[in-house]
């Protein structure tokens, strides 16, 4: 299990204040004011939509109550146990465990169930369709279940303004409008570019322009 002295598990940006709500304002208004002893709560959406952001921020939130948060994704191998102290378990790619990983969830949920311990969950489909056993099925969808959808191009283009500006990165309108048409609109996908794309300009000492962009590409194929 990973505890959550989160510096070194969650990016500096994953946090409630950062993350850009659009389409999914439930979701992020459900998280951001869910308190002691909630109700179990499901996210589901394709990859980008931002499960994961939410997930990252409400273990900050907690973390800066000096409370203790417990997380688990298919990176973690079992056996999964809660510690004492734990206020929330957070179980991030629920639809990529594997038996082990299916059998250790299970279980931790019914010793959360019993020491008055919610938790999130989050994958790529709702509960209805995760191909995993059957009780741990049903157990992850028995709360709020909510559906995540990617941002439209408006709410992405001011998502990487906001982290780019954060980096201290100029992103010029030319730069903006080839991240946005020539990849997928994946906040994950484009939030590793725009860090591999930074790390690039200032090897090269260079300012982030659309031929350094594509030299990046080319070089790191």
């Amino acid at each position: 299990m990973k505890q959550l002295p989160l510096p070194i598990v969650a990016p500096a940006s994953a946090r409630f204040d950062t993350f850009v709500a659009g389409v999914n304002a439930a979701a992020f208004q459900h998280l951001e004011q869910m308190g002691a002893g909630a109700t179990p709560v499901f996210l589901w959406g394709p990859s980008g939509s931002g499960k994961t952001h939410l997930l990252h921020a409400l273990a900050q939130q907690r973390h800066e109550r000096g409370e203790r948060v417990g997380w688990f994704d298919p990176s973690a191998r079992p056996p999964w146990t809660m510690e004492p102290g734990c206020t929330v378990l957070l179980l991030d790619g629920c639809d990529a465990y594997d038996d082990a990983q299916q059998r250790s969830a299970f279980a931790l949920l019914i010793q959360a169930q019993s020491h008055g311990v919610p938790w999130v969950a989050a994958a790529r489909v709702p509960p209805v369709d995760l191909a995993v056993r059957e009780d741990l099925r049903t157990r992850l969808g028995w709360g709020p279940v909510f559906g995540l959808r990617c941002l439209p191009e408006e709410q992405a283009r001011a998502v990487l303004r906001r982290e780019s500006d954060r980096r201290g990165i100029f992103l010029s309108d030319e730069v903006m409008d080839y991240l946005l048409t020539r990849f997928e609109r994946d906040l994950s996908h484009l939030m590793a570019l725009l860090e591999r794309l930074d790390g690039f300009a200032l090897a090269e000492h260079r300012g982030v322009t659309v031929p350094l962009l594509k030299k990046m590409l080319l070089e790191q194929a």
